[in-house]
């Protein structure tokens, strides 16, 4: 099981749900709830705010989250196939043990995430805000993180191959510790690596 940065143990909660298959979060807040095994493929939700919860074993496959938020929440061995969260707010959120093939996020705020290990390959952020998240040795090889704020972000044994990482701010990115071989950068993001390699760069 992967830690919480600096061992922080996960918010405690007061309820517990069930096969919630007939969910529509859409305007509801919940906070400090532990959703067990529930199936919410193709849920569409618009709105809804969960704070402090849990989600285990929890399929959100097809699902689309518009304008949500999930703060402080804690996912273990969920799944995101081709789930879309379009400007969702999911800071200090933690993933743990999930499956992300063809994730999608749109806009939004990430900051102090924690996606340690994840396996982001084939995935897709665009213009979303990632500030402080934890993103030790991510397996990002030919996702998308275009337009990111990856300032602060931790990035350690990182796996970018291949990755589209255009527009992005990389000035936490430490070349010498992160896989960037065939990785997809601008010009500008191309004077940052290099400085951060020790290259003295002359127009």
């Amino acid at each position: 099981m992967a830690d919480r940065l600096h061992g922080r143990p996960a918010p405690a909660t007061d309820s517990t749900v069930r096969d919630w298959d007939d969910a529509d979060p859409s305007g509801q807040t919940y906070t400090r709830v532990l959703f067990i095994d529930s199936d919410l493929t193709e849920v569409a939700n618009t709105g809804g705010v969960f704070e402090q919860c849990t989600f285990r074993g929890v399929r959100f496959n097809a699902s689309t989250h518009t304008d949500a938020a999930f703060v402080n929440c804690t996912f273990v061995r969920c799944s995101f196939f081709d789930t879309t969260f379009t400007r969702c707010k999911l800071m200090g959120s933690f993933f743990d043990d999930c499956t992300y093939n063809l994730l999608k996020v749109e806009a939004g705020d990430w900051s102090f995430a924690g996606l340690p290990g994840a396996d982001l390959r084939a995935t897709e952020f665009r213009g979303v805000k990632l500030r402080e998240a934890d993103l030790t040795g991510v397996r990002a090889a030919k996702a998308v993180l275009r337009d990111v704020d990856l300032s602060g972000a931790m990035l350690h044994r990182a796996d970018l191959t291949g990755c589209d990482l255009r527009g992005s701010d990389l000035s936490s990115l430490d070349p010498l510790t992160v896989e960037l071989r065939q990785a997809v950068i601008d010009l500008p993001q191309a004077m940052v690596i290099a400085q951060a390699l020790g290259l003295d760069v002359r127009p």
